[in-house]
């Protein structure tokens, strides 16, 4: 792929788009990963926060018996062959009685690659508001509430985090509308944009067998990556190519998410922003050397995509993955 073809690539991953994961530049020592299987080694959560015009949230009071009686957003697992969207608004119908569409992304979660919450901006498109009359299995009503005035007792304070990264994305968006793209993936992997930048210059770290291409890490589900998460991948992909003792690797966040669900293809693609900069100060014009001949820096010349880089790094224009 020449220049030109990295450059439609980059401009593709920034515009929030996927791109097939056709194999992989780093995986976990020993044994090639398994591909991944909801309920069996993967467990992703879905969750949508709704604020109204009149700056009111949409709760919903649990029916669990461990927390029932309880508040929370609308939430649950996925389940094997939906995709992302789809186990959302299957969700929210069961729970608040609601249709609804996301309107983006606004942060992912993760415990290590086998756990991994993805948490929605949403809007509601019809259906009727879950009332105590319609108490189930799935939560004893729905109710709207002022965001400054929540109900007690909530199921768990970490929603308060969320709602309010929703009202901040709704008075300033950081980052463009981000929504899941359906492309199968058998394992649970990233692709890095990582970038080294020199006063107004970018260079991006391109994967040379075959193709030049942006390198993909597959995160392996051995305790030893659970525990570490998913940066394990980023830097293990990155310490293949690069001296790290001299450099701060410092992941800024998602540009898109690739998932399909349907055909056993329970896998996921991050498409991640990655900065590599050299500990000592002072200005350093090229980028750190590459060991072996599996990766190279590609200087990104077009001005365009250039300015669309510096953008989105000056200003942490990604979703936030937090662990």
């Amino acid at each position: 792929m020449a220049s030109e073809g990295l450059a439609g690539v980059l401009a593709a991953v920034l515009a929030g788009q996927g791109l097939r994961v056709q194999s992989c530049d780093s995986a976990p020592a020993g044994e090639p990963p398994a591909p991944v299987r909801l309920r069996k080694n993967v467990c992703y959560v879905v969750l949508a926060v709704f604020l109204s015009e009149q700056d009111e949230v949409l709760l919903v009071q649990e029916a669990k018996r461990e927390c029932r009686g309880s508040w929370y957003l609308p939430a649950g697992r996925m389940e094997p062959g939906e995709s992302i969207v789809e186990a959302l608004q299957r969700e929210v119908k069961e729970e608040a009685g609601l249709h609804c569409e996301p309107e983006t992304l606004l942060s992912v979660e993760e415990r290590g690659p086998s756990w991994v919450r993805f948490v929605f901006l949403a809007r509601p498109t019809g259906g009727i508001l879950k009332t105590s009359k319609e108490a189930d299995a799935e939560s004893l009503q729905a109710a709207w509430y002022p965001r400054t005035s929540l109900p007690t007792p909530l199921r768990a304070h970490d929603i308060l985090h969320l709602v309010e990264l929703a009202a901040q994305y709704r008075q300033q968006a950081r980052h463009p509308l981000i929504l899941p793209q359906e492309l199968p993936c058998d394992l649970v992997c990233q692709r890095l944009v990582t970038t080294f930048t020199s006063v107004q210059t970018v260079w991006v770290l391109v994967g040379t067998v075959g193709m030049p291409h942006l390198p993909v890490t597959a995160c392996g589900l051995a305790p030893t990556e659970q525990r570490g998460g998913m940066k394990m991948a980023v830097l293990r992909l990155l310490q293949e190519c690069l001296t790290l003792h001299h450099l701060v690797v410092e992941i800024k966040g998602l540009l898109g998410l690739q998932h399909l669900g349907r055909d056993h293809t329970d896998g996921i693609c991050l498409n991640m922003l990655v900065t590599v900069a050299f500990r000592s100060p002072g200005i350093q014009d090229e980028p750190p050397k590459v060991r072996g001949d599996s990766f190279t820096w590609w200087k990104v010349t077009e001005e365009g995509l250039q300015s669309q880089l510096l953008q989105r790094l000056h200003g942490s224009s990604v979703v936030p993955v937090n662990r």
